[in-house]
């Protein structure tokens, strides 16, 4: 199982960016559909961002499409999510995910539930 940390989090103002990182080890990332979830204070996980493991497969929650792109390096084992332009809706701790495709090559899930292996989280707060 692919284990998982993520880096980058911290205290941006309103209208600023952050790139967070996840860097993969215990196996290569090639085969691992992934995908980056947060979760604010009294509220559940949800899903941000994800990407196929051939990497043509995107989708984006629909209050971060146009600032937020997700990428992959798997030379490096690395997933990334760019922020652009944050509002302070965004502050949440972000989790990278990653869990086998197999065959499927453009599946790109963004519900807990189909992910197997998590981060620990990284704190993005966003405020002035």
């Amino acid at each position: 199982q692919v284990q998982l940390v993520e880096s980058g989090g911290g205290l941006v103002q309103p209208g600023g960016s952050l790139v967070l990182s996840c860097a993969a080890s215990g196996t290569t990332l090639d085969d691992y559909f992934i995908g980056w979830f947060r979760q604010a204070p009294g509220m559940e996980r949800e899903g941000v961002s994800c990407m196929s493991s051939n990497g043509r497969n995107t989708r984006y929650y629909e209050p971060v499409k146009g600032r937020f792109t997700i990428s992959r390096d798997n030379l490096k084992n690395m997933i990334y999510l760019q922020m652009n332009n944050l509002k302070p809706e965004d502050t949440a701790v972000y989790y990278c995910a990653a869990h086998p495709a197999f065959s499927l090559r453009y599946l790109c899930e963004m519900t807990t539930k189909a992910f197997g292996s998590w981060g620990q989280g990284t704190q993005v707060t966003v405020s002035s």
